[in-house]
């Protein structure tokens, strides 16, 4: 399931949607002993239906396995940001609490926090493809408390994009590979001066980008400045008034002060993402995007909008460091793990659903259905997978370089923060000091105070 990242969680449901959301479930997960209730989010699109058939497949192998048991799936059709309350609703209260969740590693700190979701190490002692898994999308589960709480289906990183004919019009390299921002910014200023009438370079900015201009965009440039650069898990405290945050926040000013970007009003546009993967990049009208290993999924004949030649006319660079220090390059991952809720009432059919869900039979189906990146050794290496898509190694080789957002409860407050400042210096509203003071003294707010100077 490929979804676009959204930062903001809304506060409530309406009473009419949430009694619908409760009707759904019946009378709660225990009432029926001998099924397992799984709620997962359905696409909006009514084509997008990947994660729908590989649960349908799952679910005939465990009742093939278990004829004396049934898997009943609740699919919740909605935007993720909606899903996420959705989901909370139903798991605060034993009578509507299902078995098991689809949960985004985005907020599954915030569940935990809030006491919603069930650790899952008494299980996970026992369960040999555990040792499968990467240790990275193995941490994106765990909370602080050292516990795993999900079991991920499939990650994603990010990197760079570029029109290989664009390029060689503008007199650049056909295997273009950036060692630091520099040369990402002079290949965008060579493209405008000598390729007119095309954009640059997009990077995702602002409030109305959500989560994408966050973790996209300036996480990925964050990142690459240096060690623990947004939170010090050492010292269990937020990171402020750094020298990298400023460093990222220019990055962005640069992009759109120098013209390098699109026109400060699509930027801002929640529409732009449709823009960039549907008529921009597919119309040879953007030279280098920053942005997700699932676009591919998009141009291919059963994607949302299909193009034959992507393979060959983009080529993909990894995102450099500031200044190409070690380890040279960087990605951030996001992804999706199955939960089993605190109130669930059969949480041993639960796990029994996972074992078979986890099977490496069932990664692979799911990975190259979905256009996911393995986060299981074994299917990173499973031809049926690497085979599956053109660009799929490239984007799997990143997961060595990655990281993960602090899936902490405050997140996404800090999110919202950091769209705040990078749109004030997108606009030029604010010049980056004013604009990185401001988000530090947020942060403060935001974190009681809990932030370490660097």
């Amino acid at each position: 399931m490929i979804l676009r990242p959204t930062a903001l969680l809304p506060l409530a449901l309406s009473t009419a949607l949430v009694g619908t959301l409760l009707t759904a479930c019946g009378s709660g997960s225990g009432s029926d002993a001998h099924t397992v209730r799984v709620v997962f989010q359905q696409s909006l699109d009514n084509k997008a239906r990947t994660m729908d058939n590989h649960l349908a497949r799952v679910k005939k192998q465990f009742e093939e396995r278990y004829p004396d048991k049934k898997v009943k799936l609740l699919p919740i059709k909605a935007a993720p940001a909606d899903y996420y309350t959705k989901v909370q609703q139903l798991m605060r209260s034993p009578k509507t609490a299902p078995d098991l969740v689809y949960e985004d590693t985005f907020l599954i700190n915030a569940d935990i926090t809030a006491g919603l979701l069930r650790p899952l190490d008494g299980y996970l002692k026992d369960w040999p493809e555990w040792d499968k898994y990467v240790d990275t999308a193995k941490t994106a589960a765990k909370a602080q408390d050292g516990k795993t709480y999900g079991i991920p289906d499939g990650t994603d990183t990010r990197g760079l994009w570029f029109n290989k004919d664009i390029f060689a019009k503008a007199g650049l390299p056909k295997n273009w590979q950036p060692k630091n921002w520099d040369d990402v910014l002079d290949a965008a200023r060579t493209v405008r001066k000598k390729v007119p009438g095309i954009t640059p370079l997009n990077v995702y900015t602002g409030k109305s980008q959500g989560e994408a201009a966050t973790m996209q965009t300036f996480e990925m440039l964050l990142y690459g400045t240096g060690k623990d650069p947004l939170y010090d898990a050492e010292n269990k405290k937020w990171v402020s008034g750094s020298k990298g945050f400023r460093d990222a926040l220019n990055f962005v000013r640069t992009v759109y002060h120098e013209k390098l970007g699109p026109k400060v009003s699509d930027a801002l546009d929640p529409n732009v993402y449709t823009w960039v993967t549907g008529e921009w990049l597919p119309q040879g009208k953007l030279a280098i995007a920053l942005d997700g290993s699932w676009l591919g999924g998009t141009w291919i004949k059963s994607g949302a909008a299909p193009w034959k030649q992507w393979d060959k006319v983009l080529g993909q660079a990894p995102m450099p460091t500031q200044n190409g220090q070690s380890p040279g390059a960087v990605s951030m991952s996001g992804g999706w793990t199955w939960a089993i809720p605190a109130k669930a009432k059969n949480p041993e059919l639960a796990w029994e659903f996972i074992e078979v869900l986890g099977t490496k039979r069932n990664s692979v189906a799911y990975n190259v259905a979905s256009a996911n990146i393995a986060v299981r050794k074994d299917v990173a290496e499973d031809k049926a997978y690497t085979g599956s898509m053109p660009g799929l190694t490239f984007f799997t080789s990143l997961v060595e370089h990655t990281h993960y957002r602090p899936t902490l409860p405050a997140y996404p407050q800090v999110s919202t923060a950091i769209q705040e400042a990078m749109e004030s210096v997108t606009t030029e509203d604010a010049p980056v000091e004013k604009a990185a003071d401001a988000y530090d003294k947020q942060l403060k707010s935001i974190t009681r105070g809990a932030v370490i100077e660097k």
